[in-house]
Protein backbone atom coordinates (compact mmCIF):
# COMPACT_ATOMS: atom_id res chain seq x y z
CA UNK A 1 0.00 0.00 0.00
CA UNK A 2 1.33 3.45 -0.85
CA UNK A 3 2.20 6.14 1.63
CA UNK A 4 -0.80 7.82 3.16
CA UNK A 5 -2.95 4.83 2.24
CA UNK A 6 -5.94 3.74 4.27
CA UNK A 7 -7.34 0.30 4.89
CA UNK A 8 -10.84 -0.72 3.87
CA UNK A 9 -10.42 -1.28 0.14
CA UNK A 10 -12.42 -4.53 0.36
CA UNK A 11 -15.82 -2.73 0.20
CA UNK A 12 -17.43 -3.37 -3.17
CA UNK A 13 -18.24 -0.08 -4.87
CA UNK A 14 -21.65 0.73 -6.30
CA UNK A 15 -20.08 2.79 -9.11
CA UNK A 16 -16.66 3.14 -10.75
CA UNK A 17 -15.16 6.26 -12.33
CA UNK A 18 -11.96 5.92 -14.37
CA UNK A 19 -10.21 9.26 -14.87
CA UNK A 20 -6.79 7.80 -15.73
CA UNK A 21 -4.89 9.98 -18.18
CA UNK A 22 -6.74 13.15 -17.16
CA UNK A 23 -5.12 16.01 -15.29
CA UNK A 24 -6.29 18.66 -12.82
CA UNK A 25 -8.99 19.92 -12.80
CA UNK A 26 -10.67 17.25 -14.95
CA UNK A 27 -10.67 14.31 -12.47
CA UNK A 28 -12.47 16.33 -9.78
CA UNK A 29 -14.85 17.87 -12.32
CA UNK A 30 -15.80 14.41 -13.58
CA UNK A 31 -16.18 13.15 -10.00
CA UNK A 32 -18.44 16.09 -9.21
CA UNK A 33 -20.64 15.22 -12.20
CA UNK A 34 -20.69 11.51 -11.31
CA UNK A 35 -21.55 12.03 -7.65
CA UNK A 36 -24.67 14.00 -8.64
CA UNK A 37 -26.01 10.88 -10.35
CA UNK A 38 -25.64 8.47 -7.41
CA UNK A 39 -27.84 8.01 -4.35
CA UNK A 40 -26.77 9.10 -0.90
CA UNK A 41 -24.84 6.38 0.92
CA UNK A 42 -23.60 4.73 -2.28
CA UNK A 43 -19.88 4.13 -2.79
CA UNK A 44 -17.88 5.34 -5.80
CA UNK A 45 -14.52 3.87 -6.74
CA UNK A 46 -12.25 6.34 -8.55
CA UNK A 47 -9.14 5.37 -10.52
CA UNK A 48 -6.71 8.15 -11.47
CA UNK A 49 -3.14 8.69 -12.63
CA UNK A 50 -2.80 12.39 -11.74
CA UNK A 51 -0.84 12.72 -8.46
CA UNK A 52 -2.77 15.92 -7.72
CA UNK A 53 -5.83 13.78 -7.00
CA UNK A 54 -4.19 12.65 -3.75
CA UNK A 55 -4.68 16.22 -2.55
CA UNK A 56 -7.79 17.21 -4.51
CA UNK A 57 -10.11 14.26 -3.87
CA UNK A 58 -9.75 14.31 -0.06
CA UNK A 59 -10.39 18.10 -0.11
CA UNK A 60 -13.39 17.57 -2.40
CA UNK A 61 -14.84 15.06 0.09
CA UNK A 62 -14.17 17.27 3.09
CA UNK A 63 -15.63 20.39 1.46
CA UNK A 64 -18.82 18.69 0.22
CA UNK A 65 -19.36 16.36 3.18
CA UNK A 66 -18.69 13.04 1.45
CA UNK A 67 -16.77 10.31 3.27
CA UNK A 68 -13.38 9.23 1.94
CA UNK A 69 -13.40 5.56 2.91
CA UNK A 70 -9.98 4.69 1.50
CA UNK A 71 -7.19 5.80 -0.77
CA UNK A 72 -4.10 4.06 -2.07
CA UNK A 73 -1.40 4.47 -4.69
CA UNK A 74 0.36 1.65 -6.50
CA UNK A 75 2.51 1.78 -9.62
CA UNK A 76 1.44 5.32 -10.46
CA UNK A 77 -2.29 4.59 -10.18
CA UNK A 78 -4.41 6.13 -7.46
CA UNK A 79 -7.56 4.45 -6.16
CA UNK A 80 -10.18 6.08 -3.94
CA UNK A 81 -13.39 4.89 -2.35
CA UNK A 82 -15.89 7.63 -1.54
CA UNK A 83 -19.27 7.38 0.11
CA UNK A 84 -21.75 10.01 -0.95
CA UNK A 85 -23.30 11.85 1.96
CA UNK A 86 -26.90 10.95 2.70
CA UNK A 87 -29.43 13.75 2.75
CA UNK A 88 -31.26 13.18 6.03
Amino acid sequence: MGSGGRRGMAKKPDHTLDVCGLFCPEPVMMLHNKIRDVAGGEVIEVWATDPATSRDIPKFCSFLGHELLAQEEKDGRFRYLLKKQSKD
